[in-house]
């Protein structure tokens, strides 16, 4: 199995200058916990991932109005990213070495084209390996 099995396709994404408070609605209206970051709508290359956790911990946590900041400010640069052709098992290796939960799809000129969720893998990946990638991403990053 590849992670184009399991990706959702054409995620909803936002740019460095998008605003927190829209970055929050997209995951909102897209039910999702992390939006890619892209240079632009045209060419989607993929930049960085803002989490609602990069939300909250990273910002609203610390006394700032989320409506006056922008993604670019809080994203995760660099980003872990891997390719639709990527088996899943490797995926899930590389989800579990970076400790994150999604990770986006890239092509070969670093378009954004999909991300997977440990929900994904979970839905698709035989229950011991959905343990396991649930068990060392949940593990304390030293």
């Amino acid at each position: 199995m590849q992670v184009r099995d399991v990706m959702t396709t054409k995620p909803a994404c936002c740019t460095p200058s998008t605003n927190l408070q829209t970055v929050a609605r997209l995951m909102l209206d897209y039910n999702c916990g992390a939006i890619p970051v892209v240079e632009n709508q045209d060419n989607m290359r993929l930049l960085g991932i803002l989490t609602d956790r990069d939300i909250n911990c990273r910002a609203v946590a610390n006394g700032k109005n989320p409506a006056g900041l922008t993604a670019g400010e809080f994203m995760t640069t660099p980003v872990a990213a891997v390719k639709s052709e990527t088996p899943l098992e490797e995926c899930c290796k590389i989800m579990e070495e970076n400790k994150v939960r999604r990770i986006p799809v890239v092509d070969a000129n670093n378009t954004c084209c999909g991300i997977v969720a440990q929900a994904d893998i979970a839905k698709t990946a035989p229950s011991d390996e959905v343990a396991e990638v649930v068990r060392e991403i949940s593990l304390a990053v030293d």
